[in-house]
């Protein structure tokens, strides 16, 4: 009866609505439906990459025509925000990160495409984060005008914080000579040290192993710390407790390749490779593609450091580069 009753209330509710109220609701209620607890894993649970990768244009087409009829809706501008993101890194510049020379016309377009969907993830974020914080969009790091709004965010931003900061510097990184996203850099940095601040733990290490990234890639003067690199790859790794193969791939390709050290590329690639996909079946996706990419690093590290034909660093031809005082490199024999 009870049931009944609950039904019945319902229905009544329905007939006294109007057509475009009813539509809300509904709305409302597919995209928390989609956006509660446990909706991301659908994704980052998944075994098989292809899946996932089939399936993400018509979810983010099916999330955009839900924010477009809720706009204000926080689940769904976070979900559709951070699935461009995503979409871009793992299944548009990823597959053409390793294509040979020959096809830089191919891997070029990728990477538009790419920087295409980061900027607009980041723009439906943006617009999140000004809905909540009125200004903030035009707050700048630099000029001291971000930090009062900065003040005013909560933990339950940090996620909107991650992502825009996460999204602008790899667009940026795929087009360093784009002066706007350029101009972002620091208040990106900005964003990462307040949710640093409110969650120093969130999404078991993600922002460290931002730091990783940025702090390694970063020249000094856009905000890199390359002194404070190794204390963050710590910190990733103890927060995700060994379970996440993605912090020993960052460090490889951010600090042990520029550093041409090859020791510590094997270490860490070989430790991605060590990772059970299964042993954090929230983030099994996440773990694949990790390892993927760090199996493909080691097949290519020839690309990367000057190898002997035992596939051991060759310290001799290391010998033969010589600096001159302007700081590039002379190479004798290449």
């Amino acid at each position: 009866m009870k049931l009944q009753k609950i039904v019945c209330s319902c229905c009544l509710l329905s007939l006294a609505l109007g057509g475009c109220s009813i539509n809300r609701m509904a709305t409302r209620a597919v995209a928390n439906a989609l956006t509660g607890p446990g909706g991301s894993t659908v994704f980052t649970g998944d075994n098989d990459p292809q899946l996932v990768g089939d399936a993400l244009p018509f979810a983010i087409k099916m999330y955009e025509a839900l924010l477009d009829k809720a706009p204000d809706h926080g689940g769904l501008i976070l979900t559709t925000g951070s699935l461009f993101i995503m979409y871009a890194n793992v299944f548009v510049q990823g597959p053409v990160e390793f294509l040979p020379s020959p096809r830089y016309a191919e891997r070029q377009a990728a990477q538009d495409r790419a920087k295409n969907f980061y900027i607009r993830g980041v723009t439906i974020l943006r617009d999140g984060l000004e809905r909540k914080y009125p200004g903030i969009g035009g707050a700048s790091a630099e000029e001291g005008t971000l930090a009062p709004y900065l003040a005013k965010v909560k933990k339950s931003d940090v996620p909107l914080l991650y992502w825009i900061a996460a999204g602008t510097l790899s667009a940026f990184s795929l087009d360093p000579f784009d002066y706007s996203l350029g101009r972002q850099v620091s208040g990106c940095l900005a964003y990462t040290d307040r949710a640093y601040e409110l969650d120093p733990g969130f999404n078991n290490g993600a922002l460290d192993d931002f730091y990783v990234l940025a702090y390694a890639s970063l020249p000094q003067t856009m905000g890199g710390k390359a002194e404070l690199v190794p204390l963050h790859f710590e910190r990733a790794l103890e927060k995700s407790g060994g379970k996440l193969a993605g912090p020993y791939v960052s460090y490889a390709q951010a600090v042990a390749i520029p550093a041409q050290d090859y020791d510590a590329f094997r270490s860490c690639l070989h430790k991605a490779l060590a990772v059970d996909v299964d042993a954090d079946k929230e983030n099994r996706l996440v773990n694949i593609i990790s390892r993927q990419k760090a199996r493909t690093l080691l097949e290519r590290a020839g690309d990367y450091f000057f190898l002997n034909e035992d596939g051991e660093l060759d310290t001799e031809a290391y010998e033969t580069i010589e600096y001159d005082e302007t700081g590039y490199d002379e190479y004798e024999d290449f």
